[in-house]
């Protein structure tokens, strides 16, 4: 099968970390690429309850892009295994289940919620994280019967939604009503992201909400939000005009893009600005709850400023190598939180998949999500697609996906 496969090894990342600061195509174009395009054998089952599925599109994420251009911190690599097929935002049809799967069968089109926890790995008894219910953040990632990997995409064992077939155990996947496009399908997993950060962190009414980040998960949060019927003011800080654009257009009351965050949250907010000897200013008063879509240092420390006493801050972006003034934390007693995957929560009274609810949202018209899909590819075609990421405001893109004829 034609796949997408992601591989390095120690030579070749320190090879690009100095000449693909001179040329960065050389991350995905030439001999030193972190991916190419190859044909391998399609994956096997590995155990009876594993289902085959046919790729029919595949969203291009963020962790992707990271990947590709080895952005990450090297403390996530004991929980990854190469080469691996990048991809986990999926929607598939089932080309073969395993003797043992029970309530699926060929031909349901599906998507999948990627995280490969106990459960997928046959290991019991259940880690801590996934019986309380929260099964990406399974302390188990490189245990069990599959190679390391925290999710499919980045298993060598699994493969991925960028090739044309891989595998997932039944406990993964969820079957998408009839009405949901394919392309609509594949959003469903960044979807269900934006919808546990703000489970996890819910605004009530007379909250003032910052979203740092107006691309995907930005918009998303917001769409999770005013799905959830929340009436709160949302402000959003997003430099592109493009992507700011869209922020309004799905629920934002006040858009920022001038970068003078703290300028503006006296003025949305009421918040007094006091500025030290050295160093940034600081607000009392300010926004009482953050979503940190970008998670690097100046947009951690900016939002620690501009949030208020006992304020919650959840880290959506993930960056690495942060340096914080904990400062405000103390001053101000706030709460950061750690945003990472998704699981169950409870529902009036009903123990739910995130999952559930975000297929739930878009078949009821309550999200939608087809309208965030601005580009389509061919897989043959993925260096225009990282091309395109890489420049998302000139090219008025939001979600690129890869769709399969």
């Amino acid at each position: 099968m034609k796949a997408l496969q992601f591989s390095v090894s120690i030579p070749k990342y320190l090879a690009l970390k100095v000449l693909g600061s001179v040329n960065r195509r050389l991350y995905y174009l030439g001999p030193l690429a972190t991916v190419r395009c190859v044909d391998i054998p399609e994956p096997d089952l590995p155990s009876p309850r594993w289902v085959k599925i046919r790729s029919l599109s595949c969203g291009f994420c963020a962790s992707d892009l990271n990947l590709i251009f080895l952005r990450d911190s090297p403390s996530a690599s004991p929980f990854t295994s190469f080469p691996c097929v990048l991809g986990h935002e999926v929607c598939g049809e089932i080309a073969e289940t395993g003797s043992e799967v029970k309530g699926l069968k060929s031909g349901d089109i599906v998507t999948i919620a990627p995280h490969l926890n106990c459960t997928t790995r046959e290991i019991e008894p259940e880690c801590a994280a996934c019986r309380s219910g929260r099964l990406g953040n399974c302390e188990n990632f490189a245990k069990g019967i599959l190679s390391p990997g925290m999710f499919v995409g980045i298993c060598r064992d699994t493969g991925g939604g960028f090739g044309q077939y891989f595998v997932a155990h039944e406990s993964q996947v969820f079957r998408l009503p009839d009405g949901i496009p394919y392309e609509a399908g594949a959003v469903i997993e960044p979807l269900s992201i934006a919808l546990q950060a703000v489970l996890d962190n819910r605004p009530r009414t007379a909250d003032d909400v910052l979203v740092i980040g107006g691309g995907v998960i930005g918009s998303l949060i917001i769409k999770s939000i005013r799905a959830l019927d929340i009436d709160c003011k949302i402000t959003v800080a997003e430099p592109s005009p493009f992507a700011a654009d869209h922020a309004r257009r799905v629920g934002a009351d006040h858009i920022i893009v001038d970068g003078d965050l703290l300028k503006h949250a006296t003025r949305i907010t009421g918040a007094t600005r006091y500025k030290p000897m050295l160093g940034m200013d600081i607000l009392m008063g300010g926004f009482t709850r953050v979503f940190d879509v970008v998670g690097n240092s100046k947009t951690i420390n900016l939002a620690m400023r501009s949030m208020a006493a006992e304020g919650v801050l959840s880290i959506v972006g993930i960056g690495h190598d942060v340096k914080l003034d904990l400062t405000p934390a103390w001053l101000k007693l706030q709460t950061i939180r750690g945003v990472f995957a998704y699981g169950h929560t409870m529902v009036n009274g009903e123990r739910k998949h995130v999952f559930d609810m975000a297929i739930d949202m878009v078949l009821e018209g309550k999200v939608q999500v087809d309208d965030m899909v601005t580009h389509k590819f061919a897989l043959d075609d993925h260096a225009k697609m990282i091309e395109t990421n890489l420049a998302k405001g000139r090219n008025r893109a939001i979600k690129t996906v890869v769709t399969y004829a």
